[in-house]
């Protein structure tokens, strides 16, 4: 289950991916690793994930 500062950074990055106009292709909660990853962008040029404390960090 995702922690409530995910959740909130979670809204936070959609909004601001929406308000880029920009696509979110996958949204996942991986409950091994306890994160969240988003795929988005045209070409799902952005990949972020989001970790427990809710810090997010673009993947490479």
């Amino acid at each position: 289950m995702p922690t409530d500062q995910q959740k909130d950074t979670a809204i936070f990055i959609c909004q601001l991916l929406s308000n880029l106009y920009q696509p979110i292709n996958l949204f996942r909660y991986d409950q091994r690793l306890k994160t969240i990853y988003l795929l988005a962008g045209i070409n799902n040029g952005l990949e972020i994930t989001i970790n427990q404390a809710g810090i997010w960090d673009f993947e490479l």
